[in-house]
């Protein structure tokens, strides 16, 4: 039974801008750079015809053609008491209109509706044991990371096995836009 998510792949020149700022986090357990990506949906747990279906109705996502990301600052998730530090992805037109066909696709395949609203972005590291001040401190220091545009001209679906921190993570079909 795969464990599915479609995805946007990031370009080796960007993972390592966003692989240069592990370190200096006490308590941070950091994606490895490989993992990298932006994930559109997240499917999760499905068997195996359900799978076929999912990579059958991803070739029928046409939404525009290749567009420009890039990152636009550090942020950490979960308020209070931070449980990832994320590279935050710039919104864009075609990204949202993508990640929504995404989410009607799936839905029409018979999955749940994803509860959480879609925030564009990278996870660069898992927290446990970091306090609010140390992820303050962080990202005071590098918050104002940004990178360059870079081209994306297709999406994945990607796999992985159930772990903790996730990955590694497999290409598993890729479709280009447009």
């Amino acid at each position: 039974m795969p464990r599915l998510f479609t995805g946007l792949e990031i370009p080796p020149d960007v993972v390592q801008a966003l692989a240069l700022l592990r370190g200096g986090l006490p308590g941070a357990r950091w994606v490895d750079p490989e993992n990298y990506h932006l994930t559109l949906r997240f499917i999760g747990d499905v068997d195996d015809a359900i799978a076929r279906e999912i990579m059958f109705m991803l070739g029928r996502v046409k939404r525009g053609g290749p567009f420009e990301l890039h990152m636009e600052g550090l942020r950490s998730f979960g308020g209070r008491k931070p449980r990832a530090v994320i590279a935050s992805v710039a919104s864009s037109q075609p990204l949202l209109e993508v990640q929504a066909e995404h989410e009607r696709l799936m839905q029409r395949i018979g999955l749940e509706p994803e509860g959480r609203k879609f925030t564009p972005h990278v996870t660069l590291a898992r927290l446990r044991e970091s306090s609010s001040r140390d992820v303050a401190d962080y990202l005071a220091l590098r918050g104002l990371f940004r990178t360059a545009s870079f081209r994306v001209e297709r999406f994945v679906l990607y796999s992985s096995r159930a772990s903790v921190g996730g990955g590694p993570y497999v290409v598993e079909a890729e479709y280009p836009l447009g």
